[in-house]
């Protein structure tokens, strides 16, 4: 009889991706403009850094799943990492956001240690946090659920990170600044150890409260090979890796291009204010907000589509719609706050429903793969979809960094037309090619309820 996940568990376990969500967002949104605005590195050589740094890492990623399958503990295969990796994890992440005065061959060095450091720690939490999602129960329903309260979770840590970033930079770039110099490191710097604490807090919950249930059928020892080797006959998995990569390629490209479209574009203006901080939140900030808010809008829609369609049939239609939505992004004029606000909402209002389909499908293809080969690889299934997130959002940060460096993208300067317009692109045209070839490889994907 299969033992019941209560709320309290999966309220845990999604507090465990809310964690990791704060800095993924900080990252995909911010980073880029963290390097090229306020330290003032090139973009093409961040676009470059994101590449080397995250492409080695991405490859740790199914060797960290491969030694979770083999670890056997009183906590399990998965938990243990989340308890030793939780406070290392809060560290790179402020370091991440420290810049020391160096000059700017330094400064890259540094961005390299530092950002490489912290992808590595990142591997060593998400993966054992993703594969745990397929051991705390073996019904495929529950499964959902479960990847819907992880996706909830992972939305509202975005949404609250994003709400409160730029007050809490304004704040402590008072704190930190003289009278002849304003210290706008400082200030990213100390919202990012806000953040990191309660982080730190979340992964602790998720440790604490969520269990392993799922055993192995057969508790084989295969070696690496073999897993290596039944993964690459295994044909849904191959499918899924691709659809993922495409679709973080649409959404860190979106994502990582929002701030410069504001700025540059549409001439970031202030939205409200906080009077006590006196700190305000720009355009740029409400429109990642109404983004989240729309994510887990779409959550709220996976089961019953993908009850009522199939969870194929949802991916596709999801996607197909942010392809279309995202095209007629770039037709808005910069006055068109309202159109703006709108599309984005649809847009990640699909998004919403993609990214949770994803971590459920994953868990399927971990069934599927012992059905066929008699062994059990949880571990290294997951790490698959955190290798494929990685790969995506490597490819498409590489490629922002990349694209603003051809458009002639100059920092804290007034932009030519060319590089307006490729802003523009890199919001709708762009990405959208990424939605259209992930409908085009989901298609294939052969499994069912």
């Amino acid at each position: 009889m299969l033992e019941k996940v209560k709320l309290g568990e999966k309220i845990a376990y999604g507090l465990g991706d809310a964690a990791s969500c704060m800095f993924w967002k900080l990252f995909t949104m911010y980073l880029l403009f963290f390097y090229t605005d306020i330290i003032g590195l090139p973009a093409a050589a961040i676009g470059t850094m994101l590449l080397v740094t995250c492409l080695w890492n991405t490859f740790l990623d199914p060797f960290i799943g491969v030694i979770c399958d083999r670890t056997n503990s009183r906590w399990g295969k998965f938990r243990p990492y989340i308890l030793w990796m939780t406070i290392p994890f809060g560290i790179c992440a402020v370091l991440t956001f420290t810049s020391p005065a160096f000059g700017i061959t330094g400064k890259l060095i540094y961005a390299y240690i530092s950002y490489t450091l912290m992808m590595t720690v990142y591997s060593f939490i998400n993966v054992p946090y993703a594969s745990l999602l397929g051991v705390m129960s073996s019904n495929p329903q529950t499964r959902t659920v479960l990847s819907i309260f992880r996706m909830t979770f992972a939305f509202g840590g975005s949404f609250l990170v994003l709400l409160l970033i730029e007050p809490l930079v304004a704040y402590f770039n008072i704190i930190g600044s003289t009278e002849t110099k304003i210290n706008l490191i400082f200030g990213w710097q100390m919202a990012a150890v806000v953040f990191a604490v309660i982080a730190v807090v979340m992964f602790f919950a998720t440790f604490l409260c969520t269990r392993e249930r799922v055993e192995p059928v057969n508790d084989v020892r295969n070696n690496f090979r073999d897993d290596l080797k039944d993964l690459g006959h295994n044909k849904p998995w191959w499918i899924l890796f691709f659809a993922g990569i495409l679709a973080l390629i649409f959404n860190s490209m979106r994502d990582g291009s929002a701030v410069y479209y504001f700025k540059y574009y549409v001439r970031n203006t202030e939205a409200f204010r906080f009077s006590f901080m006196d700190a305000s939140v720009s355009l740029t900030t409400l429109y990642f907000i109404l983004g989240q808010a729309a994510n887990i809008i779409g959550i709220l829609f996976v089961i019953p589509l993908s009850r009522s369609i199939g969870k194929k049939m949802t991916y596709l239609t999801a996607m197909a719609s942010a392809s279309v939505f995202s095209v007629l992004f770039y037709f808005l004029d910069r006055s068109n706050i309202m159109g703006i606000m709108l599309l984005q909402f649809t847009i990640s209002f699909c998004a919403g429903i993609i990214f949770p389909l994803l971590w459920s499908m994953y868990a399927d293809i971990a069934d599927y793969s012992e059905i066929k080969t008699g062994r059990r690889a949880t571990g290294l299934i997951f790490s698959s979809s955190s290798m494929s997130q990685k790969f995506g959002w490597t490819i498409g940060g590489a490629l922002t960094g990349w694209l603003f460096s051809y458009f002639g993208f100059h920092a804290n300067a007034i932009q030519t037309e060319m590089a307006q317009n490729g802003i523009r692109m890199m919001m709708s045209f762009l990405p959208a090619a990424g939605t259209i070839l992930s409908v085009v490889v989901i298609a294939f994907y052969p499994l069912n309820d």
